[in-house]
């Protein structure tokens, strides 16, 4: 008989995920790769020290993430092997960064706006779609 996810998400909490896996899993990262390079780069760390991609985490872990212009902390409630919903984020992973540093985004990506002289007529194609891609923005709340 096949596991259900539930199973599979306990049976993991016992032996711990790789925290590249993890930080996938809870979607910090689009890609497992991608994660893996942020532990690389020096990007990630536990309890204020840099780790490798490969290291076990454990429940109650604060793990640190830079990304871009962000610092996303967060605890680990329960270990994961595979890629949840956004929905169920939450029930593996508490956010704990400050609100201060989701509106210091925000006000790093107002002033970063794409500013046109005045008069210098219509957009091209090419300043129209990077002004849509700016607007729709990556922010994750």
């Amino acid at each position: 008989m096949p596991a259900t996810s539930e199973q599979m998400h306990l049976s993991s909490d016992a032996r711990g995920t790789r925290i590249d896996k993890w930080l996938w899993a809870v979607r910090l990262f689009k890609t497992r790769t991608l994660a893996a390079e942020a532990c690389r780069k020096g990007k990630v760390r536990v309890r204020e020290n840099l780790v490798k991609a490969s290291r076990e985490i454990k429940i109650g872990d604060v793990i640190e993430v830079q990304l871009s212009d962000l610092t996303r902390t967060v605890r680990v409630i329960r270990n994961l092997e595979n890629r949840v919903g956004a929905k169920s984020v939450a029930d593996f992973a508490e956010d704990l960064t400050p609100v201060g540093e989701y509106l210091r985004q925000i006000e790093n990506r107002r002033l970063a706006a794409p500013k046109r002289p005045e008069g210098a007529g219509r957009p091209t194609k090419k300043e129209r779609r990077d002004l849509d891609a700016f607007k729709e923005g990556p922010f994750e709340f």
